[in-house]
């Protein structure tokens, strides 16, 4: 399927990368994660990102993991996270991808060395023309400390560059003018789970969700109500997994997430350092989210 501003809708799980007990990439792990969300509606993965431990993996295993969700994709998009700062490690990174059959990438805002909103601007454009496959832009200033201005992302769309974003960003009054000068050109998508509902309602065409990884029914559910225009209960279904979401992001994603499913059943390891395990106060959490979560499903 030729992705475009007009086939990214939906939800795109941002799936975790299961660890076998010496910490190697699980691919029948990874396999297994995929059919999992697809069975379950899911419009596509976004493999390799933040919650994929991007920075974890070798070029290899990056690749491979690629591959191995595009074997079990089924033909949904297959959108993986390019997390290298640099442009000529990005590039290599996204190629790589393309060469296992990725159908679209999911490019970060350069960081570490920030460009002014031109450059940014001239950084996706040069990509997109040397990458020749579709590119979203994932705006994460909390962990980049840049964010694309509004006026940017008008520009991006006039240059054809992006096709869309992810948009894990708490400032609604940008997202609300990226909706209205751009939403008819680019396919914006919630990154943020809190704020999921709202963004849905507000004119996001889907999200890509860390916490789908273990709930993508709950999340399609919210996503079905929120696009119906009962926002009221969108918040509602929302509020449920809100303990959830509390204590999967106390600390560094995905650390606590991996532990919530292994104990919601869905073993999946653990993380590779700099991350490690969570803490036996968030672990605490964890447990006390999980049975709050399925008291409140079970209701």
């Amino acid at each position: 399927m030729e992705l475009s501003k007009d086939t990214v809708t939906g939800l795109f799980t941002a799936i975790v990368t299961p660890f076998n007990a010496r910490l190697e990439v699980d691919y029948d792990g990874v396999k297994a994660l995929v059919k999992r969300q697809i069975d379950a509606g899911a419009s596509g993965i976004v493999p390799i990102g933040g919650t994929g431990e991007y920075p974890g993996l070798s070029r290899a295993e990056r690749r491979a993991v690629v591959a191995a969700c595009v074997e079990a994709a089924d033909g949904r998009p297959v959108m993986p996270g390019v997390l290298s700062t640099g442009f000529n490690d990005a590039m290599d990174a996204a190629q790589d991808f393309k060469d296992v059959g990725a159908q679209a990438v999911m490019l970060v805002t350069p960081y570490y060395t920030t460009g002014t909103q031109d450059g940014i601007r001239a950084y996706f454009a040069k990509f997109h023309k040397a990458l020749g496959l579709p590119v979203l832009a994932y705006e994460i200033p909390r962990r980049t400390t840049v964010a694309i201005a509004p006026e940017t992302y008008v520009k991006m769309a006039d240059d054809g560059s992006i096709i869309g974003m992810k948009y894990s960003n708490y400032d609604m009054p940008a997202f609300i003018e990226i909706v209205r000068d751009a939403g008819d050109r680019l396919a914006v998508l919630s990154g943020e789970e809190p704020l999921f509902a709202t963004h849905i309602a507000q004119g996001a065409v889907g999200g890509v969700l860390a916490s789908a990884t273990i709930y993508p029914e709950h999340w399609l559910r919210v996503f079905e109500t929120a696009r119906s225009g009962d926002l009221h209960g969108a918040l509602r279904l929302q509020a449920e997994i809100a303990p959830v979401i509390d204590a999967i992001y106390r600390e560094t994603n995905p650390g606590p997430l991996k532990s919530y499913m292994k104990m919601a059943g869905c073993d999946v390891g653990s993380v590779r350092l700099p991350l490690c395990p969570p803490s036996d106060e968030t672990s605490a959490l964890l447990k006390s989210a999980l049975a709050t979560f399925e008291k409140a499903s079970s209701a």
